[in-house]
């Protein structure tokens, strides 16, 4: 009967070391499992969340410098359409007296001045597009060219063609441009 004693204890520690890695197993993929995963992703969500902030107060000074330039910029814009931009009205013959200007500075011969009030786009500034055909030597051409873009008006160059003008060994250009101007 003593053997049957101890059998009997050793079953039930074996029954309750059994039971207690069973209910471990329970509790682990029942509680601490799920938790887990919960406790992860509210970490990659805090995680987040905290970049997003970072974003945010990064985007905030972004925007608190603009509103600092604000007042500058609003002058340096109505400085540069005062001063760079002539009135449609004035646009025509301003026009006409900077090209041939540049174009008697440059040694050049203009030959064909068109305008062409562009009505499609609806921008801020109105466009005044030029087509100008000159003739005279390589340098003249390109020393005109430049002059031209470089100007204090607001003229940006499209297109820019040299090809020969006669038989002489003149050189020909045909240049297109933009001069902006205030409304």
């Amino acid at each position: 009967m003593h053997k049957s004693r101890r059998q009997i204890v050793n079953r039930i520690f074996e029954f309750t070391g059994i039971s207690v890695v069973a209910l471990n197993l329970l509790v682990f993929f029942a509680a601490y499992r799920p938790l887990g995963i919960k406790v992860s992703g509210q970490a990659r969500s805090h995680a987040e969340l905290r970049q997003t902030v970072r974003n945010q107060q990064a985007r905030i000074e972004l925007l608190r410098k603009f509103e600092a330039a604000m007042p500058q910029t609003g002058k340096r814009l109505e400085d540069f359409t005062s001063n760079r931009t002539p009135s449609r009205r004035e646009g025509f013959s301003m026009a006409a007296h900077v090209i041939h200007e540049l174009a008697n500075a440059s040694g050049v011969k203009v030959s064909t001045l068109q305008y062409r009030l562009d009505s499609e786009h609806h921008d801020p500034l109105k466009r005044l597009e030029l087509e100008i055909s000159a003739q005279g030597s390589y340098r003249g051409l390109l020393k005109f060219s430049h002059a031209l873009e470089t100007a204090n008006d607001f003229i940006l160059v499209r297109d820019f063609i040299l090809a020969p003008a006669d038989q002489n060994g003149g050189l020909g250009l045909r240049l297109d441009a933009d001069l902006y101007l205030t409304p």
